[in-house]
């Protein structure tokens, strides 16, 4: 060979091909096997084809896929319970999810991940095959209300998190019962309101905004437009008295009331409904009172 160094090249490159072959331990350096593996550690073409690396139609020489999750290696039938989802692959892809070598200590192997795309279509949305669903306090009532088949309204195979929950996936009545899974906010304005009337300002398709219709209960326009504290003293949204802004004397209250046969005069707004002196809202064929305002 004329050029010295090209030759020098091509020598060592062809003592590291025979090393491979010869060592490939150590050339390769994949890290030890699995403890499985043991009895084959030095045979490495059990499970490599020469320069094409390892082949899964090597590894169901040993590991034929219909028994896998049912049976041992040895013939032994494993305890009841198990997941046999290997009978469900599209085809056999053991690199896919398995890898025997620790790898080398520098290299940070990590396991290689499962992937529900190696899974027929039919047996992807089939999420019970293989999952429980969560059973802890806080998330095991939300799952109780869902089918088992219905994993796929919040959840993707991509990842268990994040999860895109929709309200409509559950039962209307389960709809409605927004306490089994959200806490009141802890401030005055929501103490008054309990636990079932999340529906007044809220909607299922967002916590916010939100939008109390006040004129459900009173109308407050012209003069009424005033701080929730004017009516509702301290906070207290349960609670509201007129007497803030009103001039009533009670007796006489009481007395004008029931010449018009109105006896109950504790809560205002069952017969006064804005501002008007209509005595709109009265309820139970009682006669409306008039406003003194």
């Amino acid at each position: 060979m004329k050029n010295p160094a090209l030759w020098v090249i091509s020598m060592l490159l062809g003592a590291v091909i025979l090393l491979c072959f010869v060592r490939p331990q150590a050339m390769l350096a994949p890290g030890p096997v699995v403890a499985a593996h043991a009895g084959i550690a030095q045979d490495c073409f059990a499970c490599h084809a020469p320069l094409k690396g390892a082949a899964a139609a090597r590894c169901i020489t040993c590991h034929a896929p219909a028994r896998i999750g049912l049976f041992t290696t040895r013939g032994a039938p494993l305890p009841k319970g198990g997941i046999a989802f290997h009978q469900q692959l599209r085809e056999p892809d053991c690199m896919a999810c398995h890898t025997d070598h620790a790898g080398p200590a520098l290299a940070r192997h990590s396991p290689v991940g499962f992937s529900h795309a190696l899974l027929q279509p039919a047996v992807q949305s089939r999420c019970s095959a293989c999952h429980t669903a969560p059973t802890g306090l806080r998330l095991g009532p939300l799952h109780k209300a869902f089918a088992a088949t219905a994993c796929g309204d919040c959840h993707t195979t991509r990842g268990w998190k994040p999860a895109a929950f929709r309200h409509d996936s559950l039962t209307p009545v389960l709809r409605s019962q927004c306490a089994t899974c959200h806490r009141a906010p802890a401030g005055a304005l929501h103490r008054g309101f309990g636990t079932m009337n999340c529906a007044q300002c809220h909607s299922t398709t967002a916590w916010e905004p939100a939008n109390f219709a006040h004129d459900r209960l009173f109308r407050l326009d012209g003069d009424h437009n005033v701080a929730c504290a004017t009516c509702h003293v301290g906070g207290n949204t349960a609670r509201y008295t007129c007497y803030g802004c009103h001039e009533h004397q009670p007796a006489a209250t009481i007395a004008e009331h029931r010449e018009e046969g109105i006896r109950n005069i504790d809560n205002c707004v069952r017969c006064h409904r804005s501002r008007s002196e209509s005595g709109e809202g009265r309820q139970g064929g009682e006669r409306g009172g008039d406003d003194d305002d």
